[in-house]
């Protein structure tokens, strides 16, 4: 998936967490009493998702104690919240993992009174997310992305602007693939002029072809791996994710990204409160907070995944990453990308089908 767990920032914050519970004598301090009395939000996000220092500011600033999970891929936190075992307030999951779980009736309405800071998200994102929140009821944009082609200019020929270059021979063993279902998926249907939501069994079954006859070429299929062997020079191509990119290109200036001419994934990922939710005011608060510009700044900056904040955008001092064509494409781009949806479980088994004989081929 688009981002790394990151288990020191877990431990760092369950340790803060835990430290008012040692020593000390059993007097309460005034930070102690004003968290009691405005209670907790326990929140389910990607790891290295979130600036650490924006969670300690809204403790801070509000009382409202943070409580804080991580989870890897939208597959794993999906479960865990259809069983209600956690009561999540507030959780982060992709565009099409939302449309499921509106479909599923996981999801409570978001009270927007409670969010004047909506206000600073840009109206375009909000109309990107009714292709899986139809009536902007459930979900709260927060970082955005495409995916696309990242290449190394000193070993790749020319520039790159086709997704066909990653079935190209002359670079066998020097392309890297991400290692997910949909993702591999997109690249492929893209590149046959399909939509990557095809529910065609035929088009799939092409598209499965595809991957097939390129395996051979293929060093590695990856998900956070990529960055890494990317920035390192142990590969020409990869498929990326854009913020990722940013990443790359701040470590190594030979790094090139490009939406390709086909047309990508782009992709939304946004805030909702499950409907089991025990402190739904606080998760609104929380949302709240993470709207105002400044700190969504602030995560723009420890994150590098595109904003949909365009007030926080216009906080960015630097102007080549404010106009940056990698973190805010250009409409021309924009428009050749589709958003994943939901397709149902029996389409899904059909993709998950298809992937497995390319992966066992």
């Amino acid at each position: 998936m688009k981002k790394m767990i990151c288990i020191a920032l877990a431990g760092a914050l369950s340790a803060s967490l835990l430290s008012g519970c040692a020593g000390g004598g059993s007097s309460k301090t005034e930070t102690e009493e004003k968290t009691a009395d405005a209670g907790k939000v326990v929140v389910y996000n990607w790891g290295e998702y979130i600036d650490p220092e924006v969670l300690d500011m809204f403790e801070e600033e509000t009382g409202i104690e943070v409580v804080y999970d991580e989870f890897e891929t939208n597959e794993i936190m999906y479960p865990k919240i259809e069983a209600g075992a956690v009561s999540y307030d507030v959780v982060c999951p992709s565009d099409y993992m939302i449309q499921k779980m509106i479909d599923n009736d996981l999801l409570a309405e978001i009270n927007f009174d409670n969010i004047p800071n909506l206000k600073n998200i840009g109206e375009e994102y909000l109309e990107t997310s009714k292709e899986f929140d139809p009536e902007n009821k459930y979900s709260v944009p927060y970082c955005w992305g495409t995916v696309g082609i990242l290449y190394n200019k000193t070993m790749v020929d020319e520039p790159i602007t086709s997704w066909d270059v990653l079935w190209d021979e002359k670079y066998a063993d020097n392309i890297l693939m991400q290692n997910s279902v949909r993702d591999a998926f997109a690249v492929a249907l893209k590149r046959l002029g399909y939509s990557l939501n095809t529910t065609n069994e035929d088009e799939l079954a092409e598209a499965a072809q595809t991957l097939i006859e390129q395996k051979p070429l293929v060093q590695a299929y990856v998900i956070d791996e990529v960055r890494d062997k990317m920035i390192g020079d142990e590969a020409a191509i990869g498929v990326i994710y854009s913020g990722e990119a940013i990443y790359t290109q701040r470590e190594n200036e030979n790094l090139e990204y490009v939406i390709p001419e086909e047309g990508s994934n782009i992709w939304i990922d946004s805030w909702v409160i499950p409907k089991n939710a025990e402190n739904k005011e606080n998760a609104e608060k929380f949302i709240n907070f993470l709207c105002r510009e400044d700190i969504a700044l602030m995560n723009f900056d420890y994150i590098t995944y595109s904003t949909p904040n365009n007030a926080a955008r216009e906080l960015i001092e630097d102007e080549d990453i404010r106009n940056s064509r990698i973190a805010f494409p250009p409409v021309e781009d924009m428009e050749r990308c589709e958003t994943f949806k939901y397709l149902g479980d029996e389409v899904d088994n059909m993709y998950n089908d298809y992937w497995n004989k390319v992966k066992s081929s």
